[in-house]
């Protein structure tokens, strides 16, 4: 008995760490495919959920902040776009600072809506716009486009688009997303190639 209980003991903690391997090579692997089609480098894309992270760490201790606001920030090559709704406008400025000061930024776009948080539904349906936004874009034939290349974040019918692109292809994804059902409006924070 005693040295069967440190074997099992040995067994279960191998399988749990087995268990974190497997999510780690299956997320590496989905990170691979995911550089392989991006127009940033994999150092880049690295970079941008290390600073989307950071600001969001950074907001999470800031209580008051927080509790005075619902948003989020979101990087692409080091362009941050910041988005969701804050009850003042010192609120919305503190969040833009917090931002500006994060390592590696490079600027920052302040979309946060003065107001109140968006309802359950309105995320709801912001969800679906950008789910269908998303597919929708694959139904754009330009030569060499590619739809994941484009990130689209929608916070009440507003619909933003970053990415690396030409502005030809900034042209026919706006054409795509505008007419979508509940889009209010499309803002580009595209960077142009």
């Amino acid at each position: 008995m005693r040295k069967t209980l440190p074997l099992i003991l040995l067994a279960s903690l191998s399988i749990s760490l087995l268990q974190g391997c497997a999510t780690a090579v299956v997320g590496g692997a989905a990170t691979g495919a995911s550089v392989i089609h991006d127009r940033r480098s994999a150092g880049t894309i690295l970079d941008d959920k290390t600073i989307t992270i950071k600001i969001m760490n950074e907001l999470l201790n800031q209580p008051e902040l927080r509790e005075h606001s619902s948003m989020s920030a979101s990087s692409f090559n080091h362009l941050v776009l910041l988005t969701g709704q804050a009850e003042s406008e010192g609120y919305r400025a503190q969040f833009e600072q917090i931002a500006a000061r994060t390592p590696m930024v490079k600027r920052t776009v302040n979309e946060v809506q003065v107001g109140p948080n968006a309802t359950l539904t309105e995320q709801s349906k912001d969800s679906w716009i950008t789910s269908k936004a998303k597919v929708e874009l694959f139904s754009i034939k330009l030569p060499g486009f590619d739809p994941t290349r484009v990130k689209v974040i929608t916070e009440k019918g507003v619909v933003y688009l970053m990415g690396m692109v030409t502005p030809e292809e900034s042209t026919a994804v706006v054409e795509k997303v505008r007419y979508l059902d509940g889009v209010k409006k499309v803002v580009k924070v595209f960077e142009y190639l």
